[in-house]
């Protein structure tokens, strides 16, 4: 609710840019009683009530792609969120095609957003391949059970599931009900990135591994890799016109070890979203300022913070090397906790923000 209610707020407020700062800089300074000619019909429904021809899905391709935008595009990243909003418990949600394609039509619809995800949920790709999970009614299922913790990938035989194994054959239903559906914004397939998805086979023994026993590391680090590309290739087939390599735990190694192991393990996935002329992206978490320049040459088009992260240093890098990036709304202390004010929170992230290769998302 707090979140409609910021963006309900937000649109009635006026933000106009500084024309004395560099744009690439943003310069937003908030005034009363009009609206500039960027703000007139940028808002989808007022687009399609004048007439005219909505471009949410094609701004958000361009921000994450880096480019020069004329508004800045919203994606609302709402999960298992959107269960709740659709009065459904998590766990029946993420089961059931049906709840699924309707809890991300009326998220998207409700908060006017240009793009969202399919499923915000990491657990996917390691319950596809027989990890043992927990599911709650609040929240995706976690993980619990390591296959790799004791057993190489050899003695463990676990082979890369594809668009009929475990979980999937729910998520393509649900994605094909979507796509038939859905208007003019972008729909996005989230998969659980390599290093990520080693702590889910693996335990936290991995973030020894990485430097103890590295080509063990490598080894199931590869293999999460090629997992990834393929349920790239299955959000390929959905229709999801930018797909994303989430690895929140790649926020907690260093600069060198996100190169030796991360990076490379990203690539064929990479090449699949690209070579369909798709777009890519890079879902980080936690203070992964230490690893920013790495993420920013992973090779995606664009990435995204979370609220850990200085939104200034952010554009800094991601105009340095020429790719998009998203955030900064906090959920921790705007939405969920309301010590910042969620309105003011927002106008700060637009303003840091700016208008070239900028998403304004949660963080």
């Amino acid at each position: 609710m707090r979140l409609f209610q910021l963006l309900s707020s937000f649109k009635r407020a006026t933000i106009y840019r500084n024309p004395k700062r560099l744009p690439e800089r943003g310069g937003w300074v908030r005034r009363v009683g009009q609206r500039t000619p960027l703000e007139k019909g940028s808002n989808l429904q007022e687009k399609k009530e004048k007439g005219g021809k909505s471009m949410s899905k094609q701004l958000v391709i361009d921000a994450i792609r880096g480019k020069r935008l004329e508004r800045v595009p919203w994606v609302h990243y709402a999960g298992v969120h959107a269960a709740y909003l659709i009065g459904e418990k998590a766990d029946k949600y993420l089961q059931d095609p049906d709840l699924i394609a309707k809890g991300v039509l009326f998220a998207t619809e409700r908060y006017k957003a240009d793009g969202g995800p399919l499923v915000f949920d990491l657990s996917v790709e390691a319950m596809s391949m027989g990890c043992q999970a927990k599911w709650v009614p609040d929240n995706p299922p976690s993980i619990v059970g390591h296959p790799l913790q004791d057993k190489s990938l050899k003695e463990a035989n676990l082979k890369i599931p594809t668009a009929k194994d475990g979980r999937w054959p729910v998520i393509v239903e649900a994605g094909k009900k979507v796509m038939a559906k859905k208007g003019d914004w972008a729909l996005m397939g989230l998969f659980c990135g390599p290093l990520t998805l080693a702590s889910h086979l693996r335990g936290v023994k991995i973030f020894t591994d990485v430097y103890k026993n590295k080509p063990l590391a490598k080894e199931i680090i590869d293999f999460a890799g090629r997992v990834g590309a393929e349920s790239a290739r299955i959000y390929r087939d959905i229709g999801c016109e930018v797909i994303a390599i989430v690895d929140p735990v790649a926020s907690q190694i260093k600069p060198e070890t996100f190169r030796e192991f991360v990076t490379p393990a990203c690539q064929e996935a990479i090449k699949v979203i690209h070579d369909a002329g798709l777009t890519s992206t890079f879902f980080i978490c936690g203070d992964a300022t230490k690893v920013l320049e790495e993420v920013c040459q992973v090779g995606t088009h664009g990435f995204a913070i979370d609220e850990q992260l200085n939104l200034n240093y952010v554009r800094d890098l991601a105009l340095k090397y020429g790719v998009g990036f998203g955030g900064n709304l906090k959920l921790t202390l705007s939405l969920s906790l309301g010590i910042v004010n969620p309105k003011e929170d927002a106008i700060v992230s637009l303003a840091a923000g700016g208008y070239t290769g900028y998403t304004f998302a949660p963080g």
